[in-house]
């Protein structure tokens, strides 16, 4: 199943890894990597939905997107 991605994505430059990540704040251990940018959100794309899919086959909870986190 298909959803409206709105969680937030952080994407940075990883010199030990050499590759674009892409992490999911709000879902723990949701992560992915690319050699590029744009790989690198695709991929994570893909993530959160197996993240989400296996929550639910678990039937944990799953976090509701809130957007843009702000830290203190």
């Amino acid at each position: 199943m298909k959803r409206n991605l709105k969680y937030e994505i952080i994407i940075y430059w990883s010199e030990e890894d050499q590759a674009y990540i892409a992490e999911v704040p709000e879902l723990p251990g949701c992560a992915a990597d690319g050699r590029t940018y744009k790989h690198a959100l695709a991929n994570v794309e893909v993530i959160i939905h197996e993240w989400i899919e296996t929550a639910m086959d678990l039937k944990r909870p799953v976090p509701a997107p809130k957007g843009r986190l702000l830290y203190a």
